[in-house]
């Protein structure tokens, strides 16, 4: 799977500071845990704190409003332990009024700065399948922490 958004530089990605692990990238590496879900509905039910996670370490993914979305949106769901459906209710809402949240600019001419995370999607991947839920959740919280700095 090729993700041409996704810039790795000596195995490194130039965002989220994600190493290649196993010939992957950061967004092959996400593939899999979108793979998971369909096996485990209890990993499904994290759908959206895995592929938030996943974005808002990817900022050049979107616009600086729709970038300023999602990190409020992940923000006001985890400060309020709102449950999915009205967390995408909320999504579709406010997508209305923010209009395009997608980068319309070219992969290669983005401008993107390395961030480093406490955990990334390396950390999902690695743990595999059967710790998929503890990983997501530690994840959300920890991305939740680092949002405050």
């Amino acid at each position: 799977m090729v993700d041409n958004s996704t810039v790795m530089k000596a195995g490194i990605c130039i965002e989220c500071g994600t190493r290649e692990t196993d010939g992957l990238s950061c967004y092959e590496m996400f593939s899999f845990p979108l793979v998971w879900e369909h096996n485990d509905p209890e990993l499904y039910a994290l759908h959206f704190w895995l592929v938030s996670c996943y974005m808002i370490q990817h900022p050049s993914k979107y616009t600086g409003e729709g970038y300023k979305h999602l990190v409020n949106l992940f923000i006001d769901a985890y400060d309020n332990d709102w449950d999915t459906p009205y967390i995408l209710k909320k999504n579709r809402e406010i997508v209305k009024s923010v209009g395009k949240i997608t980068n319309p600019i070219p992969s290669k001419e983005r401008k993107r700065e390395l961030r480093l995370w406490s955990m990334t999607i390396e950390d999902i991947y690695s743990g595999g399948e059967q710790n998929a839920i503890m990983n997501i959740n530690k994840w959300k919280e920890r991305i939740r922490n680092e949002l405050k700095t």
